[in-house]
């Protein structure tokens, strides 16, 4: 069995994350039970959730223990297996952690799927056609509800997630407005995403600013959000929606060093009787399969084409990880192991 390569996590964040939270460590790589398969990664995905699970307080999800594999999405192959349900070679996508190699035991449901390489490339099952892509299509479809001709915003738009909502928007006929950081995520939302228009929240200093820049950009008020970062786009978003607006709230980015997110216009929510819908993708797993299929229909088709940052190697993972907390990646950030 090969040596194994992990990252855990050292020691948890005061404040801000650092790489020093982070230790690189290599392990044997056990021997295969009965039912058991070992995966070699391809690509690990990392994604904001995982900063939440640094953290010892309480939230939606359990704290990622000290001294432990840091969680996470892979795709990768088979290669060696004691399971009747998965041959040597096969794609595979799972919840292999940042590591090499995992072992798998191949009878858990839900631990491991085989994936169809054909028309979607194994990197797009971590996010266009994976959780991120779930997610947006829960948000959307669920949650805010689109009709079309309605006004749809969406924050971190040039991200995983906020891409893939933007594809299915478009797709329902909606007016997608993005809001992202900076001329060049603003100019590939718009010119390669196919966004109505996106708005560059670095050149706003406040809320009342951005405000009116979303005026201009959803001339008819905005029907339905697609919240990822919260504090001033929030403030921001709520003074536009129209009444009986759906905001779907995915995350908290601009919180997740432990800064305090209060809402600057909460009355809004009851004079324009607005719907404010936090949600867990895992929470909801009957929508995978539709959406799955939809999101892997508008990938194999070239309606959908986001992009991908690649950082090379494991040892890189941590340096990525802190850049996607502070939006240096465009679209998806993964880590490539082979």
């Amino acid at each position: 069995m090969p040596v194994n390569q992990q990252i855990v996590l050292a020691s948890r964040p005061q404040g801000a994350a650092s790489a020093d939270n982070f230790q690189l460590i290599e392990a044997p790589t056990p021997a295969l039970q009965a039912g058991q398969v070992l995966v070699r990664h391809h690509y690990l995905s990392l994604d904001p959730y995982m900063r939440g699970r640094m953290n010892e307080g309480k939230s939606y999800a359990s704290p990622q223990p000290l001294g432990e594999v840091m969680i996470g999405g892979t795709v990768g192959e088979v290669v060696e297996s004691r399971s009747p349900r998965f041959a040597i070679g096969d794609p595979v996508v799972g919840m292999g952690g940042w590591q090499l190699y995992s072992v798998v035991d191949a009878e858990q449901p839900g631990a491991l799927h085989k994936v169809d390489t054909r028309l979607v490339p194994l990197s797009a099952y971590l996010g266009a056609v994976g959780m991120p892509g779930v997610t947006a299509w829960h948000g959307l479809v669920r949650i805010i509800e689109p009709q079309a001709g309605q006004t749809v915003v969406v924050s971190a738009a040039s991200g995983a997630v906020g891409s893939a909502v933007g594809a299915l928007a478009k797709a329902r006929g909606c007016r997608v407005v993005g809001i992202a950081g900076g001329p060049d995520k603003c100019d590939y939302v718009v010119k390669e995403l196919g966004f109505d228009a996106c708005i560059d929240y670095r050149q706003h200093a406040d809320a009342a600013s951005l405000s009116k820049a979303l005026k201009a950009a959803c001339p008819q008020g905005i029907d339905g959000h697609f919240e990822n970062v919260g504090g001033m786009v929030l403030d921001a978003v709520m003074l536009r929606m129209n009444p009986f607006g759906r905001i779907a709230v995915c995350g908290m980015i601009a919180g997740y060093d432990g800064q305090s997110l209060p809402m600057a216009y909460p009355q809004l929510i009851l004079v324009q009787r607005l719907k404010v819908q936090g949600f867990i993708v895992s929470e909801h797993m009957q929508d995978w399969p539709a959406a799955l299929k939809e999101l892997g229909q508008l990938v194999a088709g070239g309606q959908f084409r986001p992009r991908e940052s690649i950082a090379q190697g494991l040892a890189a993972a941590p340096e990525a990880f802190l850049g996607l907390l502070k939006g240096h990646n465009f679209g998806k950030q993964l880590v490539k192991l082979v």
